[in-house]
């Protein structure tokens, strides 16, 4: 995790009322984090969307797409204050969310970057203490700790 994420990544209580306000608030702190454009961020995320939801289910969203000019795989974790409609599988509303930005070459990385996210993020126990972590730094510490352990 420490490859994709940084603390500067973590977004302990985004405020957003929809869908697409939780998208454009991923959009503006993935672009500080890349320095690619905020419009063009939210739109790989809203085409991607309109493919299928990125909603997988148990509160969790990962939202996912690929840009020209990136250098490797950006994250962007965001817990938010208020579960949102996310048109998830299982009709529940989503406030775990991992963003996950992919050079435009990048199809192995960006699937094992997926991958790594999803299976993370199937561990209930972890996603209850993200829900319970009263910080960034908190969650980072979570989501860094949770792979090492898993690695070991």
């Amino acid at each position: 995790m420490i490859d994709l994420i940084t603390p500067k990544s973590i977004i302990a209580n985004l405020r957003a009322g929809s869908k697409k306000q939780v998208l454009q608030e991923l959009a503006r702190r993935a672009a500080e984090l890349t320095g690619q454009h905020e419009r063009a961020v939210f739109d790989v995320l809203l085409e991607r969307e309109r493919l299928g939801t990125t909603g997988v289910g148990h509160g969790i969203a990962i939202p996912h797409g690929k840009l020209p000019n990136l250098d490797r795989v950006h994250g962007v974790f965001a817990r938010l204050e208020r579960a949102v409609d996310f048109d998830a599988i299982d009709e529940q509303p989503v406030d775990l969310m991992f963003l996950l930005l992919a050079p435009e070459g990048a199809g192995a990385d960006h699937l094992k970057a997926l991958a790594r996210v999803s299976r993370l993020l199937r561990d209930a126990s972890l996603c209850e203490k993200l829900r319970g972590a009263d910080s960034a730094d908190a969650i980072y510490a979570l989501l860094t700790q949770q792979e090492a352990s898993h690695a070991a």
